[in-house]
């Protein structure tokens, strides 16, 4: 029988009765029309997945009734996609994307080719948003980890932060570009094992100013190739986090923990 997944945060789900509202009920009792004894699975995002049944169906609620709890260990390493905000819509395809792909954080990056200006209220809709489709985006793939979306920031202001990584990696059409592979094998070469963080940087349409490159790889990213063709912004988000996927996971898989 198919398992529907729901979310609901961490601090939702303790006892051995879950409550769905709002949006997820909706969606439970409108859409797919679960009823009493119907199976269904909950995801928290932070690791843990219940297998549930349907106890209550009320007009508006459900009320699930835990029936096995599993804990399944975060990616080995945490990759953080700093991608230069474009339009609306592409936007949610790479976040969408990105939590397919195991991502733990993805940081909306204003470039000086950025052309999207939010603030105020609109930047928290915005924000709400990106996280619904980060939500949406575990449940139809199953993830347990939800990645964080978080506020926009400058290039300037993210760098400023002085985030250390044990990689950094820069998508470039410069001519000192390196294949992604050889970043990982000098790293594993120099440290002995994989590294456990690893931060992206995906340009605009046009890729990022000369001066903006300048400034990502003095914070430490080495320029990679994303092959022999220009790609879109999303296909180029897409074709690293594929990379970063299997270069990190490739073989590194551990078993969820039953409970």
């Amino acid at each position: 029988m198919q398992m529907h997944r729901f979310y609901l945060p961490p601090q939702d789900c303790a006892g051995g009765l879950l409550h769905l509202g709002g949006r997820e009920a909706h969606h439970a009792r409108r859409v797919l029309r679960l009823k009493c004894g119907d199976p269904a699975v909950v995801l928290d995002g932070a690791g843990m997945e219940w297998v549930c049944q349907v106890e209550d169906a009320a007009r508006n609620a459900l009320t699930l009734r835990v029936m096995k709890r599993r804990s399944i260990p975060a990616p080995l390493c945490a990759i953080t996609l700093l991608q230069a905000l474009p339009k609306r819509k592409v936007f949610e395809t790479i976040i969408q994307k990105a939590a397919e792909m195991g991502a733990r954080r993805i940081v909306p990056i204003l470039s000086g080719r950025v052309v999207v200006r939010l603030d105020g209220k609109d930047l928290e809709h915005k924000r709400c948003q990106w996280s619904q489709v980060a939500i949406e985006a575990i449940k139809q793939c199953g993830a347990a980890w939800l990645p964080e979306v978080e506020a926009p920031a400058t290039l300037q202001q993210f760098v400023a932060r002085n985030e250390k990584f044990d990689l950094a990696l820069v998508g470039s059409l410069q001519s000192d570009r390196r294949h992604p592979r050889d970043c990982f094998q000098e790293f594993e070469r120099t440290h002995g094992r994989l590294p456990r963080s690893v931060a992206i940087w995906i340009g605009p349409e046009g890729d990022f100013a000369p001066g903006e490159m300048a400034v990502i790889q003095q914070s430490g990213a080495l320029p990679i190739s994303l092959g022999g063709r220009v790609l879109r912004v999303e296909t180029a988000a897409t074709y690293c986090l594929s990379i970063l996927n299997y270069e990190m996971e490739h073989g590194h898989c551990d078993p969820p923990t039953l409970f």
